[in-house]
C-alpha cells in the first residue's frame, strides 16, 4: 500500500513497487500487467495516478505501453549484428527467435538520391518496396528498399513468395551480397512508423541507412531501416 504524507509522491511509490515486482520476476518478460482500473483499486488511487506511474516505468525501460492493448513487461533487446553480411532471418535464428517479413507496399518511382547510391542516372526508374519484419507478434523493423527496376523485374513478388530478400536475389543469379557501408542514427519516428513498430512517437528509433553490393562490388540495394530502440541493440562488427 502507498503511504500518503510520506514526502514521496504516490505515483512514484507505485512505480517503485511495480519495478520491484518486475525485478523479482513476479511479472515475466512479455507479460501483460493488470489493467489501470485494477491497479487503481489495488493501490486505492485514481487512474491518472496509475498512468503516471506506468509512464515512469516506461521511461526506465521496464515496460512498454501499447495503445489499445495495455502495458507489458519489456523483453530483453535483440542483439542485431550489422556487418559485411547482414541478414535479418539469420540474426534472429541465431538467437532462437522466429523471423517473418511482410511486404507492405511496392511501387516504381524516381529518386535521385537513391539512384546516385545505386550508381544509376538521376532519373532512372527504381523499384521501391517497404517491408515490416517481425519476430512472432513483435514488430522489429520497418524498411525501405530501393533497387534498379530494370535489373530486378518482379523482385517484390519473389520476396513476397519466398519471404527472404536473399532468396529473391537468387532468382536473378545473385548468390551472395555484402554490406558496403552503413550509417546509423537515432531519430524520432513519424506517426505511421511509430504505429507500425508499436511505440510512441516520442520514443526514438534506430535508423540504419545502408548500401549492399554483389560479389563484383556492383550496387544492389540502397535502403533505410528503422528499428524500435526498445527491441534492438545494434552490434557493429566486421565478422560475417
Amino acid at each position: 500500500m502507498v503511504e500518503r504524507g510520506s514526502g514521496i509522491a504516490v505515483w512514484r511509490q507505485i512505480s517503485e513497487s511495480l519495478a520491484a515486482d518486475i525485478r523479482r520476476k513476479l511479472y515475466s518478460p512479455g507479460e501483460k500487467l493488470p489493467a489501470e482500473s485494477d491497479m487503481a483499486q489495488r493501490y486505492a488511487v485514481n487512474r491518472h495516478t496509475v498512468r503516471r506511474a506506468m509512464a515512469e516505468l516506461e521511461q526506465q525501460g521496464l515496460v512498454r505501453i501499447e495503445q489499445g492493448r495495455g502495458t507489458f513487461v519489456q523483453e530483453h533487446a535483440i542483439a542485431y549484428a550489422i556487418g559485411r553480411r547482414t541478414r535479418f532471418s539469420e540474426n534472429l535464428q541465431r538467437q532462437g527467435l522466429p523471423a517473418h517479413g511482410e511486404l507492405l507496399g511496392r511501387q516504381t518511382l524516381r529518386n535521385a538520391e537513391a539512384a546516385g547510391h545505386l550508381g544509376l542516372a538521376r532519373n532512372a526508374e527504381l523499384l521501391h518496396i517497404r517491408t515490416l519484419r517481425r519476430s512472432g507478434k513483435r514488430a522489429i523493423s520497418l524498411a525501405e528498399h530501393y533497387l534498379d527496376a530494370q535489373r530486378f523485374p518482379g523482385f517484390a513478388e519473389h520476396f513476397e513468395t519466398l519471404n527472404s530478400i536473399s532468396k529473391a536475389y537468387e532468382q536473378y543469379g545473385v548468390s551472395d551480397y555484402t554490406r558496403k557501408w552503413s550509417r546509423i542514427t537515432a531519430t524520432l519516428p513519424d506517426s505511421e512508423t511509430a504505429r507500425l513498430l508499436g511505440q510512441p512517437k516520442t520514443r526514438p528509433v534506430l535508423q540504419v541507412e545502408a548500401l549492399n553490393v554483389d560479389s563484383r562490388g556492383k550496387p544492389l540495394q540502397y535502403g533505410i531501416t528503422r528499428f524500435g530502440a526498445d527491441w534492438v541493440q545494434l552490434v557493429v562488427g566486421d565478422a560475417d
